[in-house]
């Protein structure tokens, strides 16, 4: 996804995911124990407002993206601290490079080029694409004939660009929110014709409203299938790790069962395994 507007101010959750180690020390670039010896804590950003991937049960960050990284982090032999700090903020620190104060970040966060300019990514972890979802009784068969209708889209993301390309930049029918909690809202209120999000977010969705009669379309002639990475500062010496661990654990039946238990259906890896 390209997930959100900048919502500079919010604030940090800490929620430790692992014991090892002083949580009072800074992470080192690659994770390693620091001159005395004690173990280093990797710090994670992340955007809890995502579900199915990240959101907020209570005051513990849930979601596919939080198994996952635990899976890859213990693989990998480091440990590590979550924080919720917002969509914008992340994207933000970790544009510092080596003066950011956290060391990666995991948030359904799309692999683009453009990103790709300011960050470095892991191997990709996560297959995606685009979904278009209506109320069923006004079903589209493609995202063109959303043009000239009214469509709700969270603002930064990959879903905005693909709707700025259909409506035009400047379009006042296309509703930009800060979540897609809020764009979902509109739908359902009427303010909309359609959502356009990532398909697990619009899949559990309707899966959680099954009374609200829902249509959910795929157009994945103008909605390209895109990769979902861990996000690290450039020159990251931590790249290498994450990589190696990402790639067993993106291959195992664990991953998959984290899927369905997330998703709601078993994955297809095929392309996923293939890509770098």
């Amino acid at each position: 996804m390209g997930k959100r507007s900048w919502i500079l101010g919010a604030a940090v959750l800490v929620l430790a995911l692992t014991a090892c180690g002083d949580k009072g020390d800074e992470a080192s670039g690659d994770g390693s124990s620091g001159s005395g010896g004690e173990t280093k804590v990797v710090k994670i950003a992340t955007d809890a407002s995502y579900a199915p991937m990240e959101s907020m049960d209570k005051d513990k960050i849930v979601g596919l993206d939080v198994d996952f990284l635990d899976a890859v982090m213990k693989e990998a032999g480091l440990s590590y601290e979550l924080q919720n700090t917002g969509w914008d903020p992340l994207f933000a620190d970790l544009g510092k490079g080596e003066k950011s104060s956290f060391d990666a970040a995991i948030s359904s966060i799309s692999i683009t080029e453009d990103r790709q300019k300011t960050f470095d990514f892991s191997i990709p972890y996560f297959e995606s694409v685009n979904m278009i979802l209506t109320k069923e009784d006004a079903k589209v068969a493609d995202a063109l004939e959303l043009k000239d209708k009214k469509v709700a889209v969270q603002g930064a993301t990959t879903a905005e660009d693909l709707m700025k390309g259909i409506m035009g930049d400047s379009s006042t029918s296309l509703k930009r929110f800060d979540s897609n909690t809020l764009a979902l809202m509109e739908l359902d209120q009427g303010g909309v014709d359609a959502v356009v999000a990532d398909f697990a977010v619009v899949q559990a969705f309707v899966q959680n409203n099954p009374d609200k009669h829902y249509a959910a379309a795929y157009d994945k002639t103008n909605f390209a299938p895109e990769y979902y990475g861990i996000m690290l500062p450039k020159g990251s010496g931590l790249k290498p790790k994450i990589d190696a661990a990402l790639e067993k654990v993106r291959a195992s039946d664990e991953y998959k069962a984290m899927y369905k238990k997330w998703i709601g259906v078993e994955p297809d890896t095929t392309d996923l395994l293939k890509t770098k």
